[in-house]
């Protein structure tokens, strides 16, 4: 993903390892390489899923690389969104009984994002599977939009798994987790 500035090797490698951390332990914060929204995405699209986003320079770089499977978030298996969603997150798709591993990965790409609580973001309790107890994960994202990944998730097994991004950090409230806004 050199077009993006994201070494195909070893920050795919990174990104990886760090995805694979905070879907296991919610509330966790990783970092990743800079640019992490786009490292997240670039790691999980291969030619088997499509996605939805609205960064002109993602989407060319997926293209060029024969990866990108452009489809419309409420069909799309990895929606990437900057801020807050311009739709209703319980559009996408949450899968099934059948099949809950056909719902959609929401990236979230935001200004900031702490393991604890922050007065100057919107705080979310965590609990389930990987959380001892329970875990506060603060973002910088609107209460409002908190409350539809919590409703998107509320139908386990079925559900969206929520990624969340700044310029170099991710955590990840995965499908299994609840998750309460403060």
């Amino acid at each position: 993903m050199r077009a993006v500035g994201i070494d195909p090797v070893g920050g795919t490698r990174t990104t990886f390892r760090a995805l694979l951390d905070v879907m296991s332990r919610p509330g966790t914060v990783e970092s990743v390489p800079e640019r992490a929204d786009q490292a997240v995405v670039s790691t999980l699209v291969d030619h088997e899923v499509s996605v939805a986003t609205d960064d002109d320079e993602l989407r060319d770089a997926l293209s060029g690389q024969g990866r990108l499977d452009a489809a419309a978030h409420d069909t799309a298996d990895i929606v990437h969104v900057r801020d807050h969603t311009e739709f209703d997150v319980t559009d996408c798709q949450r899968g099934s009984l059948v099949e809950p591993s056909d719902g959609a990965t929401v990236v979230y790409a935001v200004e900031d994002l702490v393991p604890t609580t922050d007065a100057d973001l919107s705080t979310v309790t965590l609990s389930g599977p990987g959380v001892d107890g329970h875990t506060e994960l603060s973002v910088a994202l609107p209460e409002s939009e908190l409350a539809a990944v919590a409703a998107a998730q509320s139908d386990y097994p079925r559900g969206v798994d929520a990624i969340f991004t700044t310029e170099d950090r991710v955590a990840a409230v995965p499908r299994s987790a609840s998750m309460e806004v403060a």
